[in-house]
C-alpha cells in the first residue's frame, strides 16, 4: 500500500490528536536499522536509519545511496513508526518518509517516500533489517 502525501500528513496529524502519547505496553526502538528500499523508481537500495531518543519518538538521522541525513525524527503512536528525515534539495529542503507497524521493539515491512517541493517524487517499499545491523 503507498500512501499520497495528503494521506500521509492527515494520517499523522489524526494519530497525534487522537492517540495518547504514551501506549500501553511501551518499547524502545533505539538503535541502528538497515532499512531497504525496493520497487522504487530511484531510490532502491539499503542505507542506515538511526533512531535515538524516549520510548516513542525522538531524533533520526540516514546514511543512503552515499549521502547522510543527520537531521530527522520519529514517533511511535497507535503500533506506527513515522520517521521524517530532511533531505536538503536547491533552493528548498524534501522530506524522507518511512512508515511501518511497530511493534514489540520491532518493525514490519512499510512504505516509503521521497517529498520535494510539497509532491510526491518517488515511492517505494520498506523492509527492516535487525536493530544494530548497521
Amino acid at each position: 500500500m503507498h500512501f499520497t502525501q495528503r494521506t500521509l500528513i492527515a494520517t499523522a496529524a489524526a494519530v497525534a490528536l487522537l492517540v495518547p502519547a504514551v501506549p500501553a505496553v511501551a518499547r524502545n526502538y533505539n538503535g541502528a536499522w538497515p532499512v531497504t528500499i525496493t520497487n522504487s523508481q530511484r531510490d532502491n537500495g539499503t542505507g542506515c536509519l538511526t533512531l535515538s531518543g524516549n520510548l516513542t519518538s525522538g531524533q533520526a538521522s540516514l546514511s543512503f545511496g552515499g549521502f547522510k541525513y543527520p537531521y530527522g525524527q520519529f514517533i511511535v503512536l497507535n503500533g506506527m513508526i513515522v520517521v521524517n528525515i530532511t533531505e536538503p534539495l536547491y533552493g528548498q529542503n524534501g522530506a524522507l518518509m518511512f512508515i511501518a507497524p511497530a511493534s514489540r521493539g520491532r518493525f514490519g515491512t512499510g512504505d516509503f517516500e521521497d517529498i520535494r517541493g510539497g509532491s510526491n517524487f518517488d515511492f517505494g517499499d520498506l523492509t527492516f533489517g535487525r536493530r544494530n545491523g548497521c
